[in-house]
């Protein structure tokens, strides 16, 4: 497509008046990187309806199937699933053996895409595609008038989304990796301290912390009551609906040291008002507690996260993380906040102690925060 343009007539006509001669080739590269996004956008779609009609799982069993064999599997309709299967193909997402015209996921993709009690399931994110860009609109007016989008216009599917994308790091990481590396907070826990997830959202690490330490007092506090319901309704299904306390709190009054241990995970950075909450939150923990700040691992500046995961961070933040906190006035720190102010904040709320664990995680940084 690109070779049939006529570049000798085009730089001529844009060329009329400028001074600065235009490298075509570049032009070419940066055109197919364009075309390429825009392929990933549209197959974010197709991703979209194959994760919410197991399509993937389904695929994941069967082995290797027809179009037609995976319709009679699913029900669904076999013209649409071999057009979606012929773009999982082209994408290297399915192998597609011509001879036999049947598909199939490897084992490695299912890990990915099907199997949600994976350590690398990557359903969750999935799902949060067609909620986030669904709301485009609604943000796009935020450029043109300042304020933000609030959490209560996203739709209701957005928080089973945040659930299903955290729900196997709670499970494979919080308990086997990220608590182990503070020993004093396990000591704490076994002896029957007590813990509260600030921003505990549908309640998941709380839930796990319940399980692993069946001594300690456990507590989860939220600003959005339709996460503190999916948060009880998930403590009641595991067992634990009477060992847990979910409320909804403004988190930035917390109850005065009464907490061994305080977590947040992925909050601060799209919190209204990030100062009052570390400040609660130190006000909030016991003299020798310990606060764990979860965030995103990338760096505070920009120039360091020019890669595939600055891409997705800054994307999401526009989308969601920065205008939910403008929508109130807030901070709009934005998801890329990185160890540089992520310290700053820390010491402004009045922390001593901040250290960064040393635990290699490609998309969180954690922090141990002791007053």
């Amino acid at each position: 497509m690109a070779e049939s343009i006529d570049t000798a007539h085009l730089r001529r006509k844009m060329m009329a008046g400028e001074k600065q001669q235009l490298d075509w080739d570049k032009i070419r590269q940066f055109w197919m990187q364009v075309s390429i996004d825009i392929g990933a956008a549209m197959l974010g779609a197709l991703t979209y309806i194959g994760d919410r009609l197991g399509i993937f799982s389904a695929l994941a069993d069967a082995g290797a199937v027809t179009s037609a064999e995976l319709a009679e599997r699913t029900g669904l309709s076999e013209r649409y699933l071999r057009e979606w299967l012929s773009a999982m193909t082209a994408a290297g997402y399915v192998i597609y053996d011509a001879a036999a015209k049947t598909y199939a996921m490897p084992a490695e993709h299912a890990m990915v895409l099907a199997r949600d009690d994976s350590p690398f399931f990557a359903g969750g994110m999935i799902e949060m595609i067609v909620p986030h860009v669904s709301i485009a609109p609604k943000v796009m007016e935020s450029f043109k008038n300042g304020g933000g989008v609030a959490q209560s216009e996203y739709p209701p599917e957005t928080w089973e989304a945040m659930e299903r994308s955290s729900a196997s790091l709670f499970r494979h990481q919080l308990i086997r990796n990220w608590l182990p590396a503070m020993p004093q907070v396990v000591a704490k826990l076994n002896e029957g301290g007590s813990s509260l997830d600030v921003g505990c959202g549908s309640g998941r690490a709380a839930i796990a912390i319940a399980s692993a330490f069946p001594k300690g007092q456990v507590f989860g506090f939220d600003a959005h009551l339709g996460s503190v319901e999916r948060a009880r309704a998930n403590a009641k299904a595991a067992g634990l609906g009477d060992r847990i306390k979910f409320d909804l709190v403004d988190c930035t009054r917390l109850p005065a040291a009464q907490f061994d241990f305080i977590s947040t995970f992925d909050v601060v950075h799209d919190s209204v008002h990030p100062d009052a909450l570390l400040k609660s939150i130190r006000a909030a923990l016991k003299p020798d507690g310990t606060y764990l700040m979860v965030e995103v691992n990338v760096s505070s500046n920009l120039e360091d996260n020019i890669n595939p995961m600055g891409r997705l961070m800054y994307s999401i933040s526009t989308l969601y993380c920065m205008t939910t906190s403008l929508a109130h006035g807030g901070a709009g720190i934005g998801a890329c906040m990185g160890e540089t102010k992520a310290r700053e904040l820390v010491a402004a709320a009045g922390f001593k102690h901040f250290r960064r664990l040393p635990i290699d995680d490609m998309f969180f940084a954690l922090y141990e925060i002791r007053a």
